[in-house]
């Protein structure tokens, strides 16, 4: 019992020391996130051609998703597009890091994968959003449609069932 007691307070104790941390985190306010996207879109050359063209590719996605949007198959096919980039992303950045002398003048792709996270990953996260959006919008739609179908076909039985 006091071996259970023990690990109790120790948890606690860990708890309490992450709940500090991050309020002290929350205090300082968002200046040092601020700081760190300042500092990492400074030190990545946006004019190289290879990002331009990936930039362009997430631009064209984006507002393809938006243009189909109530094309429920074609959300569901680009949701698995852009999920399985996301789930290639580790590779992918494994082998840019191997290979990135043959397309940029600096190795962006650490081991962490932030860079891939923030241009690759990230892009295609958020369009996913807008793809389950668009997707939920049509069937809300769709539920609405239907139940106004339901309720005219009762409004009809009703009316046929008096004369």
């Amino acid at each position: 019992m006091e071996e259970l007691q023990a690990a109790v307070t120790a948890h606690l104790d860990q708890v309490s020391g992450l709940v500090q941390a991050l309020s002290s985190e929350l205090r300082r306010g968002m200046g040092p996130a601020a700081d760190n996207l300042r500092g990492f879109i400074r030190a990545v050359d946006w004019t190289e051609p290879w990002l331009i063209c990936l930039m362009a590719f997430h631009v064209v996605l984006l507002l393809t998703a938006v243009w189909f949007r109530r094309n429920a198959n074609f959300q569901l096919f680009l949701l698995f597009l852009a999920y399985s980039g996301v789930y290639l992303a580790e590779r992918m950045n494994r082998y840019l890091g191997e290979h990135w002398k043959s397309f940029t003048s600096r190795n962006y792709f650490d081991r962490s994968g932030v860079f891939i996270s923030v241009v690759w990953s990230g892009p295609l996260i958020f369009i996913s959003i807008v793809s389950v959006i668009s997707s939920l919008i049509a069937l809300c739609r769709l539920m609405v449609k239907w139940k106004r179908a339901e309720l005219r076909h009762r409004a009809r039985l009703a009316r046929d069932k008096k004369d």
